[in-house]
């Protein structure tokens, strides 16, 4: 790896996903979210001259640290024979395995946290930190912004949005001085949103509710709970038996789809039950969920809401 290992992003809780993985030297794996490379490269330490490794991610600034990031053979990421890297959303997992001749893979592994390269650069619109254009797309060339949102959403719709995503009690308060505001000016970027909103919250956890207005924005902008329902969809087709899942979340939304569909095979938790009332369900769970311990949240505070799941097929 480079010096630079951690500056675009520090990956969480590194050797326990790849342990649970249980990699195998000539499988076929897949990273659904490349970030920074360092799972990837993880796992490449671990694969044979035989093995696959298929990273994704949408976004040109992670496709860019293919071309910056060395293997532990010296090798430019980009040149490993190995090593495939899909520019798109993970959602479209099945379809490019099958372009690539991909019948099955060995494993998965998702960490769906947002990079900290994205919280760091001012212009993407990520952070409370930076005063900035409300933008928040993972993928630069998708339409819709946090901005867009903000100035078009009805208020039933911002009011729903902050409830779903954000978990945020005054989500309906939230909404209508929202509305209240932009009849008297544009609210354009993150700097505006913070101060009209808050006198909102109580004045000890204003940062950690806004954070959470963000956060609804952000899963609202990049469609991040569409996009895991399809994802975990597709990995229960693509997933060969005896193939590991490992998936890291970071809030309940994302945990409550994960672990539904490690328990029963469906992101809603649908039960499906055999003739003699079995759940029959096509992973078999490792066990309850993984966390960061006290050195990890030390060094990376961003590790702190962390939780790993890891399935196998059956």
């Amino acid at each position: 790896m480079t010096d630079g290992a951690g500056a675009y992003h520090m990956p969480v809780l590194l050797p326990e996903s790849i342990e649970a993985l249980q990699i195998k030297g000539d499988g076929i794996y897949v990273d659904a979210t490349f970030g920074g490379g360092g799972h990837t490269l993880a796992i490449l330490e671990r694969l044979g001259p035989g093995g696959r490794l298929f990273s994704f991610d949408q976004d040109a600034d992670a496709e860019a640290n293919t071309s910056e990031r060395l293997t532990s053979d010296g090798l430019l990421l980009k040149d490993d024979p190995r090593f495939t890297f899909v520019r798109s959303n993970f959602r479209h997992l099945k379809r490019w395995l099958r372009y690539y001749g991909i019948d099955h893979i060995d494993g998965l592994l998702a960490d769906l946290g947002v990079s900290g390269h994205h919280f760091d650069e001012a212009d993407r619109g990520f952070s409370l930190r930076h005063d900035t254009p409300m933008d928040m797309r993972m993928n630069k060339e998708s339409a819709l912004t946090a901005a867009n949102i903000i100035s078009t959403y009805e208020e039933e719709q911002l009011a729903d949005l902050f409830y779903i995503y954000g978990e945020l009690r005054n989500a309906r308060r939230l909404a209508s001085e929202i509305v209240r505001r932009r009849q008297q000016e544009p609210i354009t970027t993150t700097g505006q949103l913070l101060e009209l909103t808050g006198h909102l919250f109580p004045r000890e956890r204003a940062k950690k509710e806004q954070a959470k207005m963000f956060q609804a924005l952000r899963i609202e902008v990049n469609h991040e709970m569409d996009a895991l329902r399809d994802l975990m969809k597709a990995s229960t087709a693509c997933i060969g038996p005896g193939g590991k899942l490992v998936v890291i979340t970071y809030h309940s939304l994302e945990d409550r789809i994960v672990k539904n569909v490690m328990r029963t095979g469906t992101p809603e938790g649908k039960e499906d039950k055999d003739f003699f009332g079995r759940l029959s369900s096509p992973f078999k769970a490792d066990g309850g969920p993984t966390r960061p311990g006290s050195e990890e949240m030390e060094r990376n505070p961003r590790s702190r809401s962390a939780k790993l799941r890891s399935a196998t097929r059956i």
